[in-house]
Parts: C-alpha cells; sequence; structure tokens
C-alpha cells in the first residue's frame, strides 16, 4: 500500500506538523541525578527529529510535586536547572524540522523508591510522602494513601506550574499522561477509586480531577497553546480494566476533557488493530476522533510485532507491515500514529518508510533499551 496518507501535514491548535507520524512517550530514566535532562537526550531526540518525525511525545516528564516520580533519573519540570535542559532538547529538535510536545506525568499509587526522587523536596502539606492515590487501595508495586483534598489542589497545581514551564522550555505542546493506571488515570478509573468525596463514585465524579487539571493546565499555557491528553482502558497492572464500558460513556468523559481545553486525544492500546466496541471496527483512536471531533493519535503495536511488555522479557521482534494503520488512516478513522520502540530500533524509520525502504529498517531489540542512541 503506498504511505502518502502518513506523510500529509496536519495542524493541531496551531501547530502545524509536516506529516503524521509521532513518536510514542517511552520512559528511558537517562536524566541525571537531579532529573535533568542532559546533552545526550538532547541528542536522542534530535535524530528522530531528523528521521522525519512528525510530532515526538517525550518520554514522561514528572510535575512538579513531591510525589509525582519514582526515580530521581526520570526527568522533571520543576527547577530552572531542568527547564534549562529541556531547552536545549527543544532547541535540538526544532533545529531538524521537528515538533515536540512534553508528557507530563504523576505516577501515583505506581511508585517504588528505588532511588528516591527530590531528596531536599519541601515536605508536603501532610509531611507524609508515601505514594499518593485517589483512594488507599494498594498494588504489588506500592501501598499508596488516599490524598486530601488539599492535596487534589496541590497536584492539579502541580500539573499547571509544569505545563508553563514546558512551553518557557520551547516545547511545541504539553500532553498530559491520564492512561496506564498512574495518577490521573487512577480517578478515572472506578477499580481504583473508591472514594465516597467528590471525586469518586459517579462518573462525573471520577471525571472531576482530571477535567479540573485540563482547566488549571489551559488556563496556566494560555488559550493558544496545544494541550493534548493520553489516555486508554488497560493499565499496566489490570490489562483488562475500562475507564468506560460504552462509547456513549467514553464520550462524556472526552467531551468534558474537551470542554476543558483538550485539542488533541492520544489513545493506547495494545494493539492498534483491536476494535474497542465492537461490532464497530474503530479502534480507540477512532472512537476519540468520532466522539470528540478532535484528532487524535492511534498508538499500539506499530511496525514492529509483540507488545512492548514482551520487550522485558528478551523476546525478539519482527518488522510489522504498515498496511492495518494505513488502511484504518485512509478510512479517515484517526488523524495520527504514534510509533514507540520501532523508533529506538531505527531513528530514520519514517524517511525509510516515506522512500519506500522499508526493508532496511533496523529491527528493535531489546538490549538498545540499555543506551540512549
Amino acid at each position: 500500500m503506498t504511505s502518502d496518507t502518513l506523510f500529509r501535514p496536519i495542524t493541531i491548535h496551531g501547530m502545524s506538523l509536516r506529516n503524521r507520524i509521532v513518536m510514542a512517550p517511552m520512559t528511558r530514566v537517562f536524566a541525571s541525578d537531579d532529573s535533568v535532562p542532559t546533552a545526550a537526550m538532547a541528542e536522542y531526540y534530535r535524530k528522530r527529529a531528523a528521521g522525519e518525525v512528525g510530532l515526538i511525545v517525550s518520554e514522561g516528564v514528572t510535575v512538579d510535586h513531591p510525589s509525582a516520580s519514582y526515580d530521581r533519573n526520570v526527568p522533571s519540570l520543576s527547577t530552572p536547572a531542568q527547564i534549562q535542559g529541556w531547552r536545549g532538547v527543544t532547541a535540538a529538535v526544532h533545529g531538524d524540522g521537528g515538533k515536540i510536545a512534553a508528557q507530563l506525568w504523576h505516577v501515583g499509587r505506581q511508585r517504588t523508591l528505588k532511588k528516591a526522587p527530590f531528596p531536599d523536596a519541601p515536605t508536603l502539606s501532610s509531611g507524609d510522602l508515601r505514594s499518593h492515590a485517589p483512594s488507599a487501595s494498594g498494588t504489588p508495586m506500592a501501598k499508596p494513601r488516599a490524598m486530601t483534598l488539599d492535596e487534589i489542589r496541590e497536584t492539579q497545581q502541580a500539573f499547571a506550574r509544569s505545563a508553563a514551564m514546558a512551553r518557557e522550555a520551547g516545547f511545541d505542546a504539553v500532553e498530559i499522561h491520564g492512561a496506564h493506571g498512574y495518577l490521573v488515570d487512577q480517578f478515572l478509573w472506578a477499580g481504583s477509586n473508591n472514594r465516597t468525596d467528590e471525586y469518586g463514585g459517579s462518573l462525573n465524579n471520577r471525571m472531576r480531577f482530571a477535567v479540573e487539571l485540563v482547566a488549571e493546565v489551559r488556563k496556566a499555557v494560555g488559550p493558544g497553546y496545544p494541550v493534548l491528553f493520553r489516555f486508554s482502558q488497560w493499565k499496566a497492572d489490570d490489562y483488562n480494566a475500562r475507564i468506560a464500558d460504552t462509547p456513549e460513556e467514553l464520550g462524556h468523559i472526552l467531551g468534558g476533557l474537551k470542554a476543558a481545553g483538550v485539542d488533541a486525544f492520544h489513545a493506547s492500546q495494545r494493539d492498534h488493530e483491536e476494535e474497542s466496541f465492537p461490532p464497530s471496527p474503530l479502534n480507540l483512536a477512532g472512537w476519540a476522533e468520532k466522539l470528540a471531533g478532535l484528532p487524535a493519535i492511534s498508538v499500539g503495536k506499530v511496525a514492529l510485532t509483540g507488545e512492548f511488555t514482551s520487550s522485558f522479557r528478551g523476546e525478539e521482534f519482527d518488522l510489522r507491515p504498515l498496511d492495518g494503520v494505513i488502511a484504518q488512516m485512509e478510512r479517515g478513522d484517526y488523524s495520527l500514529i504514534a510509533i514507540g520502540r520501532a523508533l529506538i530500533g531505527d531513528p530514520e524509520l519514517p524517511r525509510k518508510i516515506r522512500e519506500g525502504r522499508y526493508q532496511e529498517v533496523i529491527p528493535f531489540r531489546r538490549e538498545m533499551l540499555k543506551t540512549l542512541e
């Protein structure tokens, strides 16, 4: 199939992209010990921009709150030094014609402190640095405690502060990480939110944290700056989880987020070819674009066989034809496609696709995760 559909320009809330290919966010843990992006990270992202990725979504960037991170080598946006480090990254990407969004992240209850982040951080309002979550329900990874109303507002403001810092650092957009069972998603999902106040119970209440957070981010970055939102049904600790059992419920969630200020949705699936609400052929991104009327990004096993969790088990992967992606996009299901591990394997993947050199693509291998190339 022709790949022309992948290389049509698109504009998202004033951000013009040269094509429809997105680099998916992938945590690499190569920042300095004070969570500052390094020159090696700038070069890593620059190579993908030079390889003709349309939009790079950064690895998760923890927000300006001491409970947000699990590792000090995960980059953050909370200090002047971190802003300056990110300026090096965004300048490198822009120098090769790319655009880059900062993915703003709070891990919530999925927090293990192998290397404690922010050792000099101010004490939280409660004085308790355990994992924060909507509820005290735990996971095999951590035993959190339920956030107070003050901490909810504190955390929403932390996202807003970091969004403003992202704009100051030269990012072209921000993406709020509301997927995979991290904090924002923990509020959305009934399986991790058993609060009995205005942030739990009904769907409207479970949405409230995310909707208010988006509104605060929108105020912080201003009306003309793109805000993306990543969501998923599945969670890292429950592949069968769902935040919405019907298209109507999903539309209600996305509609609330759109009204609060979201400009595009990044719909994460484990496989982009999975139908979300059978018998409709639409995947999750297809439903997002249909229901919200905004550009949607699809993702999941794109250009590579095997799901991402297999990467940590030493499994080998083959290149996967892009026919399914192209067919979905030509049908008008969704607007953009995100590629993850295949872009770790070969930063020139988009150019090779455009030039018809798919057979020359360097396949991803597990050992590539050990270095930042």
